[in-house]
């Protein structure tokens, strides 16, 4: 394969990432309705993986409306580091810009400051 023929690929898989991770718009020959179906079915997965590693979070917050959240979070949204991190920044983000119940909002503000504060003595 050349040098051209690589670097081709190389950006139409980008394209095609950036358009299911990243709420690009679909490359060039790609549907974007089943794009965008495929889109959220990868978010719904993230969402139960980081549901797995934070189980706190859906219990907070409640199973749907977890589900609505981490969507609106996800979306244009790609994973940064890990699932951990990605349970961190879903809490900062429900903290920074949800209405939530103020019982729900302090259990969250104590499990996100656990987490991210400093060691314990």
């Amino acid at each position: 394969m050349s040098d051209d023929a690589r670097a081709r690929l190389g950006r139409a898989q980008a394209a095609l990432l950036s358009a299911l991770v990243a709420d690009a718009p679909a490359p060039p020959g790609f549907d974007p309705a089943r794009l965008r179906v495929q889109a959220g079915a990868l978010r719904a997965k993230r969402a139960d993986i980081v549901a797995k590693v934070a189980p706190q979070l859906p219990a907070l917050l409640g199973e749907a409306e977890y589900r609505r959240l981490f969507n609106a979070y996800a979306t244009g949204r790609p994973m940064e580091a890990n699932y951990r991190w990605d349970a961190l920044h879903f809490a900062a983000y429900v903290l920074e810009r949800a209405r939530l119940p103020r019982r729900s909002r302090r259990e969250l503000k104590r499990w996100y400051r656990h987490r991210t504060g400093p060691a314990p003595r």
